[in-house]
């Protein structure tokens, strides 16, 4: 098992299409979020051999699978995370819906993984982040009074469009 993380490039080239839908994913955690990030090689034999896991405080909060062409994600919510999800259910599509109705509910939750072929499910995955855990991560405000005499000439929307991209 390695921790470093495995060089973009070879993960890029092993997702194929799918990449652009991995960056978005991973651009909007790491924006959103104060991670640690563990990567984790295992047996190639193993349907997750080879994920990224985003997590704090010894809880995850999203692993990414990688496999050839595609990636799987997997969430666990908790039973306030579950709260969550039954109050914003009408946000969700239908596949992300019957995925949580199908899926067991187990001592630490209920476990949701999604096969990620292409941008279909990636506003619905960031929304199960969102109701897993709330961004934790300083952006800065949306007027830059009182934050002293600092004027870049960029308005908040376009410095966080620049950034998000």
């Amino acid at each position: 098992m390695k921790n470093t993380i495995k060089p973009y490039g070879e993960v890029r080239k092993k997702l194929g299409k799918v990449s652009v839908v991995w960056e978005k994913l991973t651009r909007h955690i790491r924006f959103h979020y104060v991670m640690d990030e563990l990567w984790e090689e295992g047996n190639p034999a193993h349907k997750h051999h080879s994920h990224l896991r985003f997590r704090r405080g010894g809880k995850t909060l999203i692993t990414l699978c990688v496999r050839e062409g595609y990636f799987i994600t997997a969430i666990v919510l908790g039973k306030d995370e579950r709260d969550r999800f039954e109050q914003r259910r009408n946000e969700f599509s239908k596949e992300v819906c019957k995925e949580y109705d199908g899926a067991e509910i187990l001592h630490d939750g209920r476990w949701l993984g999604f096969d990620v072929k292409d941008e279909s499910l990636i506003d619905d995955i960031i929304r199960l982040v969102e109701i897993k855990r709330k961004p934790n991560r300083k952006i800065m405000p949306k007027s830059l009074k009182g934050c002293g005499s600092l004027d870049i000439g960029l308005s908040h929307q376009d410095i966080t469009s620049i950034i998000v991209g």
